[in-house]
């Protein structure tokens, strides 16, 4: 009997109405981790390159790691990996809540997913027991919708997994959604998983977890409770969520403002995380097993923007894009906004960004009232981005459905110039954290093989002159000794950005959070990630051999990109991030320069061991011990 991880992964065939189950063997487990490093090994083998994203020929693997569902904070974690219908490379995405513990107790280590259904279906696994079952009734139905009903016909205490109506009415940057407010969101996973007529997976098992070592898991677990408090960012994440580096951002000039015009918004104040506490937060929500607690849970029963708890509240992510990103400081309406993604299982990064940059579009006189269909869509008003966003997610009208193709496909419609105003990278509009002044995190956005994202590494404060023992401790474990001047992106500062990445990249194979377990400032550091999979699993990893996955990650990313006809030419940035930043923060008139970056993309290439393409070579898959991935590189 293995321990952590069950020893299984079920294999469904939709065309077909087949189950099967393979049980890999330990080394397999200890190679891979789980999460998107084994996703990979199953998409690269079955999926024929040139697969079309939405068609049954798309590979779609859903897996959780060797510690999920273990008792300790930030374990509970879920990796949806296929062909992204946004980019047209790899689509990778993860979601927390309950699920993912949930799948291992229903006897899974993970999910391979290929076909196409002739009728929709949901996956439902009781116990072990796997079967296909009818979900017509099912369709056009709200999230919660959804989740009432299968409670009723299969256990209130199942968790469930599914793809909304906004991918039903064919929202590129669809969801999937667990909870009815945790999602595998930013890579289009819920339109994958609706072109397959799956509408969800419904896990429920009361499988115990075998583990190695309780007792140090145990005295793992009680660090977590004691250490919080005297943690300065872990406190702050507890006590407001994510939202509580709305202010932070905003001080120092890294708030995306006006879809990305300027650093700061001068109404921050009325959407932050302390304002939502003191106003519409009505409990803290967690993850399974986890002490953080960082998930927001809010409520408005009165006004014009009323609110279901049920659907969760805002990230910081969701306030930026929803509210700064588009001039708004109107709280309830941003957290509306995230109620309406969660009930249409959309991401709400790309479309609080997609409203923003048609903002920007309709300011400039790119669009017009006929065009929104009367809508007066200027940076400011709340009405109108409510309005809009339910015109994406219902596809209403050719300006509803224009929005819901993303702001990067919605610019090749309008034109005009309209590109000017994009802030995408493959396809991903940019999350909210400014690689103007988070220099090796434009490198990051870039470079990442799934588009713009604010969670594939550290950010740069963490490496700069002044940030303290604590975290330079930290940073020392994983061969970071020399912080490096602010806004700077020198060599050592891009060793900072692929080692940290590294590390990322393992955390999102291990399917850990990036909350709990990291290289800086995190509940746990990475000494103490290493004890925590020992103490499940009972082997003897090592800091060097846990980042060694992160690196096969990266590597089987890149191999499938390079094998769809990726390379240098897609690990660029947008225009507008070359341009100076107005206004009058701290961070008015920065730019980035296309010599540092092509400088830095040099030196990135090749401490990954890719070449000046930015494509793997054969000998560093066989360096990392993937060599079997060679086959797919492009001759």
């Amino acid at each position: 009997m293995p321990n952590g991880y069950i020893g299984k992964i079920l294999h469904v065939d939709l065309t077909i109405g087949s189950l099967t189950v393979e049980e890999p063997k330990e080394a397999f487990y200890r190679k891979y981790l789980g999460g998107s490093a084994m996703g990979m090994h199953y998409i690269l083998r079955d999926m024929p390159k040139g697969a079309d994203p939405l068609s049954s020929e798309n590979v779609l693997t859903l897996m959780a790691g060797v510690t999920t569902g273990a008792a300790i904070s930030g374990q509970s974690r879920l990796n949806a990996n296929a062909k992204s219908p946004i980019s047209g490379g790899i689509g990778d995405s993860q979601s927390g809540g309950f699920f993912p513990a949930e799948l291992k107790f229903a006897g899974f280590d993970g999910i391979v997913i290929i076909g196409k259904s002739a009728k929709p279906v949901y996956l439902a696994i009781i116990e072990g027991k796997p079967e296909l079952r009818d979900a017509a009734h099912l369709m056009g139905k709200l999230s919660g919708e959804v989740d009432d009903i299968i409670h009723k016909e299969v256990d209130p205490k199942a968790e469930i997994l599914q793809h909304g109506i906004g991918a039903e009415n064919g929202v590129l940057f669809s969801s999937l959604v667990s909870m009815s407010n945790r999602h595998n969101g930013r890579t289009g996973m819920g339109l994958v998983m609706a072109s397959k007529n799956l509408k969800a997976v419904v896990v429920r098992g009361r499988r115990k977890m075998e583990i190695f070592d309780s007792k140090a898991l145990t005295a793992l677990n009680r660090i977590g409770p004691k250490a919080l408090p005297e943690n300065e960012d872990m406190d702050g994440l507890a006590k407001f969520g994510t939202a509580v580096v709305v202010l932070f951002n905003n001080t120092i000039g890294t708030l995306p403002t006006r879809n990305y015009t300027e650093g700061q918004f001068e109404s921050c104040e009325p959407i932050s995380g302390e304002k939502m506490a003191e106003t519409i937060l009505k409990e803290r929500d967690t993850c399974y097993a986890c002490v953080v607690k960082c998930k927001r849970v809010v409520e408005i029963k009165d006004g014009a923007y009323k609110v279901d708890p049920r659907y969760g509240g805002p990230e910081y992510e969701t306030l930026g894009t929803f509210g700064s990103y588009c001039g708004i400081d109107d709280l309830a309406a941003v957290s509306l906004a995230n109620q309406i993604c969660n009930e249409y299982a959309i991401d709400t990064i790309a479309a609080g960004a997609t409203i923003a940059f048609a903002m920007e579009c309709f300011e400039n006189g790119v669009i017009t009232r006929e065009q929104t269909g009367g809508l007066e869509l200027k940076f400011g008003n709340a009405d109108a981005m409510i309005k809009a966003l339910y015109m994406m997610v219902k596809g209403e009208g050719e300006f509803g459905k224009t929005l819901g193709m993303g702001s990067e496909r919605a610019a090749k419609v309008w034109g005009k110039g309209s590109d000017e105003f994009l802030i995408t990278v493959k396809g991903a509009e940019a999350p909210a954290h400014m690689p103007q002044a988070k220099r090796s995190l434009a490198l990051i956005y870039a470079v990442n093989p799934f588009g713009a994202d604010h969670q594939s590494s550290e950010h740069d404060p963490y490496y700069e002159e002044g940030i303290g023992d604590f975290n330079l401790d930290r940073l020392k474990q994983i061969g970071l000794f020399s912080p490096q001047p602010a806004y700077s992106l020198t060599d050592e500062k891009v060793r900072f950005a692929y080692e940290t990445e590294v590390f990322y990249s393992m955390l999102d194979s291990a399917e850990l959070c990036q909350f709990v377990y990291g290289p800086t400032w995190t509940l746990y550091d990475a000494k103490d990630t290493v004890a925590m999979m020992n103490s499940v699993t009972g082997w003897d990893l090592t800091v060097e051999e846990i980042m060694e996955v992160g690196r096969r990650r990266l590597d089987l990313f890149r191999t499938f990109n390079a094998r769809e006809g990726f390379g240098r030419k897609d690990d660029q940035l947008p225009k507008k991030f070359f341009k100076a930043l107005k206004g009058t923060g701290p961070t008015a008139g920065f730019v980035l320069t296309h010599d540092e970056f092509d400088s830095a993309l040099n030196t990135y290439y090749k401490l990954a061991g890719w070449t000046s393409d930015g494509v793997p070579t054969r000998e560093t898959l066989k360096k990392h011990d993937i060599e079997w991935a060679a086959e797919y590189l492009p001759a």
